[in-house]
Parts: structure tokens; sequence; C-alpha cells
């Protein structure tokens, strides 16, 4: 378009001050007689820019004028390409950056290219699996949002096999680090998450939006459902307190410390989706955490014990009885 092609000459003569129909044609990949209509259409807008015959000459704004087409303040430049410097790894967002420096002020440029190298992104978790989806996946669905398109996703739940579902992509959503997908399926409003999709294929057709859809409305009812999920059960125990920081650790918010208990112990309730999760997670800390209540958790664990130690208790390969 005419018009992208208007700003992309503004912000090459801001960044070279000076410039030739041969330099601008070949940056806009058009002919020296295109470049040279556009510049002449600059001059004709009011913008600034002359041209000056002979050795040395080409096309400059006047007095070194300068046009801040961002709109953007000090600190604002700084916090969004802080944001967006380690994403840099895909080619459609290092060239928006490279547009957006040209746009900037020759003051405010420095920082912004600073702020761009100050972080980095790394996409793989302590075990070295990626947690990150792939950029294609990631760019293919922000298309299908944007665009309204119908795709049929490939994908792969947590202890499900592989399997492809035509979905109806409604919005992105990042959470503590993870971005998942909001879609309209056939059994109503869904999640997914982006490290888990295989793969993404627009069929053409489009979303159907569910009436007055709000993404942020939307996220927050599902999100609800999923922790109401994470809370189903509750096991209340006594733990030793040197192991509480421990148990506070791993599972964080699912823990609520109560009262000191009178043998020096402290009450704990720890919230989980179903009692083999909780023994699962309680097993690690040994005889330094008892389980009161319910039952069911307590029988989870005691069935754990007993294939322990008919695994460990007894000799095991070049282990002599005692």
């Amino acid at each position: 378009m005419r018009a992208d092609r208007l700003v992309a000459a503004l912000l090459f003569l801001q960044e070279r001050g000076r410039v030739t129909v041969p330099e601008l044609a070949a940056e806009l990949e058009v002919s020296e007689r295109t470049a040279r209509r556009d510049l002449e259409a600059l001059a004709a807008s009011g913008i600034p820019v002359y041209s000056q015959r002979g050795r040395g000459g080409g096309w400059s704004l006047i007095g070194g004028a300068r046009t801040n087409l961002t709109g953007l303040g000090a600190d604002e430049i700084r916090a969004l390409f802080f944001a967006t410097g380690p994403l840099t790894a895909t080619p459609e967002l290092r060239a928006t950056l490279r547009k957006l420096v040209r746009a900037l002020p020759a003051t405010l440029r420095a920082d912004a290219e600073a702020a761009a190298r100050s972080g980095v992104t790394d996409g793989t978790d302590w075990s070295r699996n990626a947690v990150t989806a792939d950029a294609a996946h990631r760019s293919a669905l922000q298309r299908a949002v944007v665009d309204g398109t119908r795709v049929r996703l490939g994908y792969a739940g947590v202890g499900k096999a592989a399997g492809e579902r035509v979905i109806d992509p409604l919005g992105l959503v990042a959470k503590a680090g993870t971005d998942y997908l909001v879609a309209g399926t056939a059994k109503g409003l869904r999640t997914f998450r982006l490290s888990r999709v295989l793969s993404v294929e627009p069929t053409g057709e489009a979303v159907v939006r569910p009436p007055d859809f709000d993404l942020a409305t939307a996220w927050r009812t599902l999100a609800e459902a999923f922790e109401d999920g994470m809370y189903a059960v509750t096991a209340r125990a006594r733990v030793d307190p040197e192991a509480l920081p421990l148990l506070q650790r791993l599972l964080g918010g699912r823990v609520r410390v109560g009262s000191r208990l009178p043998d020096g112990w402290t009450e704990v309730w720890v919230d989980g989706p179903a009692p083999k999760a909780i023994a699962a997670h309680l097993s690690g800390l040994g005889a330094r955490l008892e389980v009161l209540e319910p039952p069911e958790v307590r029988d989870v664990l005691a069935g754990l014990g007993a294939e322990l130690t008919a695994t460990y208790g007894r000799p095991g390969p070049g282990r002599r009885p005692q």
C-alpha cells in the first residue's frame, strides 16, 4: 500500500539524513520512478522534504527535522523494548522493532536499543523440556484470532493421545509465563496450552463467537473452574516445623498454616484435586508430616508406604540379608 511506503520512506529519511532516489528505491524495493513520486508526495503533504541536485545531493528533511511517529515517551519506550527484546527470534518481530527504532528521535533510540538487549528468554524448563509453543503455531493462532478464522488444531493433552479438533480461536492469555488459547468447541469454551499445540490449519470458515463475548470475563470463568478442581480435596495434617518451609515451597498457596500444637508440631491444611495427588506431594516428607484426615488420603499414603517397603525393604541385587 502506498501509505505504508510513504511512512517507510519518511523513516528511511530520518535514519539516513539524506538519501538518493536509487537508495530509496532499493530500500523500498520499487522502481526509481515510484521512489521519486513518493518523495514528491511527502513534500506535497507538508513534510519538510527538499531535494538538492548535483554531486553529494539527494533528498533531505529541512533542518534535520524529525517526526516522532510513535507518540511514546521515554519510559514507555524502555518498557516496550524491554518486554519485546527477548522475543526477537521471530523475523516478523525483528522487522517491526527495526521500523519502530527508525521512528524514534535520536535521543530515545539508544535507550530503546539497550532495553532490547537487556533480557533473554529461555524456552526450556530445568528438565530441558520445551515450555513455549513453536513460533509458527503462535503466529498462526494470533492470525486466526484477529482474522476470526476457524482452525483445525493438532493437540496433545496431558495423559492423552495426540489428536485433531476443529475449534473457534477467540483469544490468547498469558498466565505466570505460560500461554493459553481460549477457544469455542463443540463442548463449549475450553483452554488449550500453547506448548501442547502440534499443528494449526485454517479451515477458511468464520469463527462463531458467543454473544457478548469478552475475553477477560471468559478467562476468569475458565480459570475459576480450573482452580475449583485444584482445591477439590483438603487434608488436615501436622508437620515438623523444620519441614514446614519445604512444604510451602512445594505447594505454595495450597498450604494453609494453623497454630502450633502442644507437641511442638504445626497444624496445616493442604488442598489438592484428589487424594492421590495430595498423597503424592506429601509422601516425600516421610515421617516429618502426618496426615490426620481424611481417611482417603491416609489410605493412599499407607498403600504407597507398603509398596516402598516391599520394593526397598527386601535385599536387592548385590545385597545380603543382615
